[in-house]
């Protein structure tokens, strides 16, 4: 949550945000919700972020170390609703990275997917950007050591800490 705007909903809240992302990053995150939704989830959580990151932008795949890499990374992904992924089914992600969200939340967000994209929004206002990308959201859920992106990451051999090193030296090419 940014400056006491929530991130799902209608009206002028939804419209807030969707002025403070690209076009594309407003697309991964619909992709995020309908996942969320169709999988059977209470809350978006930062692995459908991932997922729809990695389905969306040919800029967030060329972060990683090849075709190989992607499709590992998707397996699990996809892995989630039938095998990978079910002790998640039902709880709600919370990495300890922000206070666990009780009132005043983000509905239907899990707080370390709210603590990513508000990390995003800052990501770009730091580099005087008027909207968050892509590469800002895949640097924020990098970030959180604890999430479950960075789970899947590991499980499918990624260096976070390599990842985040290519982010940072990504950054200026952003809008």
């Amino acid at each position: 949550m940014q400056n006491g705007t929530a991130y799902t909903g209608g009206g002028s809240a939804q419209d807030d945000l969707d002025g403070r992302l690209t076009v594309e990053l407003a697309s991964v995150v619909s992709a995020a919700r309908r996942r969320a939704t169709r999988d059977g989830d209470r809350q978006v959580d930062t692995a459908h972020l991932l997922h729809g990151l990695l389905e969306s932008d040919p800029a967030v795949r060329d972060t990683f170390d090849g075709a190989p890499q992607i499709a590992r990374l998707l397996g699990y992904l996809v892995q989630r609703s039938i095998g990978y992924g079910l002790q998640w089914h039902g709880t709600v992600e919370d990495s300890g990275a922000v206070p666990l969200v009780t009132e005043g939340g983000v509905p239907g967000w899990s707080p370390a997917a709210a603590a990513a994209l508000d990390g995003a929004l800052d990501r770009a206002h730091a580099r005087y950007a008027t909207r968050a990308g892509c590469l800002d959201l895949l640097a924020a859920l990098v970030d959180d050591p604890e999430s479950r992106a960075v789970e899947v990451l590991r499980r499918a051999s990624v260096d976070p800490a390599v990842l985040s090193a290519r982010l940072d030296g990504k950054a200026s090419g952003q809008e």
